[in-house]
């Protein structure tokens, strides 16, 4: 069975009925939660993860992943599967954005609407 690996912060379990949908068109959704990257890691030690993430998802022959999250991690992660024919993909939203007030005082709320997976 094809297999479509998310690999973000980001829960398949929440995700809208249309992202589902468009994740389903690759194969079944798996949930390969994002690691907790330190903001002082070397880059060595980035690529360290990078590695060892890279080895567990070609294990799994996916049809594609999702891969989204810090971004040298991603940059690394991304180019890697890439060299190895695996689909990378990126979420693509529209941002909508409202202004709430209470009194004097207002917070900015946004929305994120799912439009599209995008290929890296």
């Amino acid at each position: 069975m094809s297999v479509f690996i998310n690999h973000s912060n980001h829960p398949s379990a929440n995700w809208s009925q249309e992202r589902k949908e468009a994740a389903l068109a690759y194969g079944g959704i798996m949930d390969m939660p994002f690691p907790e990257l330190q903001a002082d890691y070397s880059e060595q030690k980035i690529n360290e993860v990078v590695q060892k993430y890279h080895s567990e998802i070609m294990a799994m022959s996916p049809a594609a992943v999702l891969c989204q999250g810090e971004f040298t991690y991603t940059y690394g992660l991304v180019r890697l599967l890439k060299e190895h024919g695996i689909t990378v993909l990126a979420a693509c939203s529209e941002r909508l954005s409202r202004e709430e007030w209470q009194g004097d005082v207002s917070r900015k709320v946004s929305y994120f609407k799912f439009v599209k997976f995008r290929e890296y």
